[in-house]
């Protein structure tokens, strides 16, 4: 219908109040499933190494009756090492801004130190998930989980490892191989070449695409059902259309939708097995604030910075099921 002639509307109005909540509403994702995980340590040093030790192969051992001893060579352990990451955040706001008043407090210092600080914890958890292999000298990188593990994989063709070199002390990024579907095969298959070679899976970190491919085993002819409604009181029932954990052959693991993984093809082609007892990430420098940030003009600045890096303790207590499709069925 027509507005009346002459009709004052909020559109010709000159003093009317804005409404501009106080509550700001951050939808970014802060969880790092891996990263929370694993245990915390220190280092004291850019370049820090560890060795790793196996037992020999079970095998005969039988022995004749008054015998003279004979001895075997011992084998030295193997030594490796990672070299720390440096992750920093910074900001620049205005004498002015921070004083004035405004909704919500966003463009504050003390948001900032705080929204910085969840960013660079996320960021530690992409430099985990990545293909990047380690990088020595000034500007240092961490090699990622992809590019130390070699023993429990499975590949799509023409895929293949990378690794720990001992000669450069450097990791190598794996080689890309033909994507596939994520299986209960490919899940049984890491597992059970793990479980031979002494790993103790209990995590399985996936893009959240392949935690919902995950979720369609139970309808596998083999896997016993387990499906049962439940109660949200009154007469009101649940369709249960979810699983979290895979009790196989060879072990139970918690299988974790990993939102950072979801952020680029390369790192939702992956899905980890974990024993955390053989990862730990490694601080030289914890993420604090940098008191020493000179000022210069009339402007509030702040820097956060840390450095660390990721501690394969060994390898083999760990697997990959690469090339897998982590963002849709065909990709």
């Amino acid at each position: 219908m027509a507005v009346v002639a002459n009709t004052f509307t909020t559109s010709q109005a000159v003093g009317n109040r804005e409404d501009l909540s106080d509550v700001v509403s951050r939808i970014t994702p802060e969880d790092t499933p891996i990263y929370s995980l694993i245990e915390k340590g220190t280092c004291k040093t850019h370049h820090p190494e560890w060795e790793t030790d196996e037992l020999a192969s079970p095998g005969e051992n039988i022995r004749q009756e008054g015998e003279e001893y004979t001895f075997g060579t011992i084998i030295a352990p193997t030594r490796l090492g990672n070299y720390t990451q440096i992750m920093r955040k910074d900001w620049i706001i205005s004498a002015t801004q921070e004083v004035v008043s405004e909704a919500g407090n966003v463009q504050k210092r003390k948001y900032q130190k705080l929204k910085k600080g969840v960013e660079i914890r996320k960021d530690i958890e992409y430099a985990i998930v990545d293909t990047n292999a380690s990088v020595s000298g000034a500007t240092r990188e961490f090699g990622s989980l992809p590019t130390w593990i070699t023993t429990n994989v499975s590949r799509g063709a023409a895929g293949a490892n990378g690794g720990y070199n001992p000669t450069t002390g450097l990791t190598v990024a794996p080689t890309d191989g033909t994507q596939r579907p994520f299986t209960k095969a490919i899940l049984d298959e890491v597992m059970q070449t793990g479980y031979q070679n002494g790993a103790n899976f209990r995590h399985v970190s996936v893009s959240p695409y392949v935690k919902s491919v995950f979720v369609t085993f139970m309808s596998d002819a083999n896997v016993a059902p387990f499906r049962y409604a439940v109660s949200q009181g009154g007469e009101r029932n649940t369709i249960v259309a979810t699983a979290d954990y895979y009790e196989g052959p060879f072990g139970t693991v918690m299988i974790h939708p990993n939102r950072v993984q979801a952020g680029t093809g390369k790192l939702a082609r992956n899905a980890f097995f974990l024993d955390t007892d053989m990862l730990s990430f490694l601080w030289l420098r914890k993420i604090q604030e940098d008191k020493d940030v000179a000022k210069t003009g009339d402007a509030d600045k702040g820097v956060i910075i840390g450095e660390g890096t990721l501690k394969v303790h060994n390898e083999k207590g760990l697997g990959v099921a690469a090339d897998l499709f982590g963002l849709s069925a065909a990709s």
